[in-house]
């Protein structure tokens, strides 16, 4: 094979993704078909997408499981979208212009790069579910209206690099499901207690020794409730208590005697030993290709 070969291919790959991705988007054109689907197709950017941008009466857009490193601030323009999928990529950042689309409800981009948020990220006016799991990011990048969103029913943030989660949590008055799992949490804020519609509680497999009071104000036993706490390294009454169940670890922190073991740890653990985090120099995530 020779060199003019070898270098025409990427070109002809390149080509073939923007004839299979141009093919989906001129049939939805012809029949008005309002959600797009182009799972798995291999491209690497929005340029392979002629034309979507205009397509101004689309709903649905699921770009999941391709390469696609950014994402071009003209998304913006699809003024009806209300469900856009973009889980699975190599995702490092996000357009400041995503939170001001005014009928996105649910926001997919777990699974990515990113390790950072744009300024101005909570201004979603009627977001309910968004999905930051399995990506690089902490307390610290968190913008400061992110806990703003009060349309909010589902906040996904696992498998991320949590050690804390800001008070302004409790702001999310109609948060049903939280996902905080696979982190490396120390604390929960005791705001949590504010969270009167929370479902479910995911929290397992992090680095918490103990719940604040507050969570037993939840109702997460209810028959359509979940919580799950397993892998933590919980303070020894907790541990005991987790082992008859979660009703009996519910019960157990509104006693007074555990409230005042809460506040001793709460004292003396932040200033005592940490415990260790898990490796996560192995997770997709962190690949800088």
């Amino acid at each position: 094979m020779s060199q003019s070969t070898i270098s025409c291919l990427p070109v002809q790959a390149r080509q073939a993704r923007m004839s299979k991705a141009k093919k989906v988007l001129d049939e939805a054109r012809e029949t008005q078909n309002r959600e797009i689907d182009l799972v798995d197709k291999g491209i690497n950017s929005f340029e392979e997408l002629p034309g979507l941008f205009n397509m101004s009466n689309i709903t649905r857009l699921t770009l999941s499981h391709n390469k696609i490193s950014l994402i071009n601030p003209g998304i913006a323009n699809l003024l009806n979208l209300e469900i856009l999928n973009l889980s699975n990529n190599h995702l490092r950042e996000l357009p400041v212009s995503l939170s001001s689309m005014p009928k996105l409800r649910i926001l997919n981009v777990s699974i990515n790069r990113l390790d950072s948020l744009p300024r101005g990220f909570g201004a979603f006016p009627v977001l309910e579910v968004l999905d930051l799991s399995y990506n690089n990011l902490n307390e610290k990048v968190l913008p400061g209206n992110f806990f703003m969103i009060e349309t909010l029913r589902a906040l996904y943030l696992g498998d991320n690099d949590f050690e804390y989660i800001p008070k302004g949590l409790g702001n999310l008055k109609n948060l049903q499901i939280l996902g905080l799992r696979d982190n490396d949490l120390l604390e929960l804020p005791r705001e949590i207690g504010e969270l009167t519609r929370l479902r479910e509680l995911h929290i397992q497999n992090n680095r918490l020794q103990v719940l604040p009071p507050e969570v037993a104000q939840l109702d997460l036993l209810g028959s359509k409730s979940v919580m799950k706490m397993e892998e933590n390294p919980w303070v020894q009454p907790i541990a005991e208590q987790y082992l008859l169940g979660i009703s009996h670890v519910i019960e157990y922190i509104k006693t007074e005697t555990y409230k005042i073991i809460y506040n001793r740890h709460m004292q003396s653990g932040r200033s005592g030993p940490a415990p260790p985090k898990a490796d996560k120099s192995k997770k997709a995530s962190r690949v800088r290709a």
